[in-house]
């Protein structure tokens, strides 16, 4: 993993756990600025799944001064690319480009295993959201060019209750 100014990144470690769930936590929060409240309302995620993904070495943390945990990018691999599950900075760090680092942290590891793109789906509007992603290299993926996969992720939204019609596949080409 690689060191930008003063973050380092790494591949999360079991000590993490609790660190990737509060910075989770405090990063739904700014959801309640945008009308999402349900959003905000979420609990973290279980332990259980981020020890999983922890052991699969599939959270990449930015870890500032001290070993504090101030952001994490949690993926998995789909076939030809690397799937960006969540990414999450604390407020605290925002507009530092640690989110942008993170997101070429898992270009990085998806080049290293030959995969060519790298694919997420995430809120239309909310400016750090697809927006965001935009600045970032990622396209708009047509409904019409959603595959197997994104189709089951999309489905797997909406039996959680989350609207589709607010959200969009989106993917980065990796050269």
């Amino acid at each position: 993993m690689q060191q930008a100014s003063s973050v380092t990144f790494r591949f999360a470690a079991p000590h993490d756990a609790h660190a990737v769930r509060t910075i989770e936590f405090e990063a739904g929060q700014r959801f309640v600025s945008v009308g999402m409240a349900g959003i905000a309302d979420a609990l973290p995620m279980e332990v259980d799944l981020v020890n999983r993904k922890i052991a699969a070495q599939q959270i990449v943390v930015a870890v500032a001064a001290g070993e504090t945990c101030v952001g994490f990018v949690m993926f998995e691999p789909q076939a030809t690319r690397l799937y960006v599950q969540e990414l999450d900075v604390l407020t605290a760090y925002a507009g530092q480009r640690i989110g942008a680092a993170l997101i070429e942290q898992v270009a990085q590891l998806a080049r290293a295993r030959e995969m060519t793109q790298l694919t997420l789906s995430t809120f239309r509007e909310v400016p750090w959201n697809a927006p965001y992603y935009r600045r970032l290299g990622f396209r708009d993926i047509e409904e019409a060019e959603l595959d197997a996969a994104l189709i089951e992720r999309r489905d797997a939204h909406i039996a959680r209750g989350l609207d589709e019609s607010k959200r969009v596949f989106m993917r980065r080409d990796l050269a």
